[in-house]
């Protein structure tokens, strides 16, 4: 009776074993691609805005009131057209005491030099008298200037592609009040990460991707870089230039692809299936660790360059818990 017991567990124990065995060398299901041929696309990334090439700007240097503003929004202007004007009441009440003041200044100086010529005076009065005078002409003149900043123009001739600010309000300094500019040609205006900037070129093409017009495929070519970048933002402005007939307008933004080289026909394997330059190809029934030599890196895929032959099997996505060796079950592909 105890023999019985003790084969028994001898064939338990034989059929755990059996049971363990199994599960540790079963093989382990993997999904595999292919790699496959296509063109890689060396890419820079970037984020920019549609503006004029040749634009201004039009802000008040003086903190005043809009008293009247020109209705010319979209309208072209001559360079020295008057835009606006502003509040210039306090500044006209100052302008006049400094000319009254200079004007009694000058009669003052007349009668110092004609005392002085019959002697009845010394040359020093006279000498005062003439540089209080030059004092305050000197004031007038500076006032007569700052009273011609109320005055908004112009700057060159163009389109006034923008107008803000309405009659009534105080036009605060730094305030853009007029965009006056060409409305063609157009350029967009990125800022480029200071790492990527070696590799950008005038000349390069650029591929635009805008949410105004998501099904079109919009291009644009590096035009020119800043030699200074911003050691702040550690970016380097670059500017784009856009054919004539985009779509794009003024004031858009635009998504960038910078292309810095292509490769024709590359092997490519999806960006998931490598963990740095390794890949987990299939040989047989076992999985094998490579090393692959690569080139581009794109957001989705990779150029292979040696390492890989063109019919392998890798195992999509990489399997970070298996190591060399493992026995592996291909999976089926869906669909097949």
């Amino acid at each position: 009776m105890r023999l019985a017991r003790y084969a028994i567990a001898a064939v338990i124990v034989v059929a755990i074993g059996a049971v363990g065995a199994w599960y540790l060398f079963r093989p382990v299901p993997v999904s595999v691609i292919v790699p496959k041929r296509g063109d890689a696309a060396e890419i820079i990334y970037a984020d920019g805005v549609v503006e004029p090439r040749t634009w201004a700007k039009v802000t008040p240097t003086v903190a005043e009131r809009i008293v009247e503003q020109c209705n010319c929004e979209g309208e072209r202007v001559a360079e020295g057209d008057v835009l606006a004007r502003l509040d210039d009441t306090e500044a006209r009440a100052a302008l006049g005491e400094l000319q009254a003041r200079l004007t009694l200044a000058q009669e003052e100086y007349r009668r110092k030099v004609a005392l002085a010529e019959k002697s009845t005076i010394s040359e020093q009065e006279v000498d005062r008298a003439r540089s209080e005078l030059g004092q305050l002409e000197a004031l007038v003149a500076g006032r007569q200037a700052r009273l011609a900043t109320y005055v908004l123009r112009a700057p060159s001739a163009g389109q006034v592609l923008r107008q803000d600010g309405e009659i009534g309000e105080v036009a605060d300094l730094g305030t853009v009040l007029f965009w006056v500019g060409e409305p063609k040609p157009l350029i967009v205006t990125a800022e480029v990460n200071e790492e990527d900037i070696p590799r950008v070129e005038v000349g390069q093409r650029a591929l635009l991707r805008s949410d105004a017009f998501p099904d079109r495929q919009l291009e644009a070519t590096v035009d020119s870089i800043t030699p200074k970048g911003d050691p702040v933002t550690k970016t380097y402005r670059v500017r784009f230039r856009l054919p004539d007939d985009t779509p794009l307008r003024i004031g858009m933004s635009t998504d960038l692809n910078i292309i810095v080289r292509v490769s024709q026909g590359a092997l490519i394997l999806p960006t998931v299936a490598l963990e740095g330059t390794k890949v987990a190809a299939i040989e047989g029934s076992h999985l094998t660790i490579r090393t692959l030599k690569t080139g581009i890196r794109g957001a989705e895929g990779v150029e292979v360059l040696s390492g890989l032959d063109e019919g392998a099997r890798v195992v999509s996505p990489f399997p970070t818990g298996l190591v060399d060796g493992t026995r592996v079950k291909v999976l089926p592909t869906p669909g097949k």
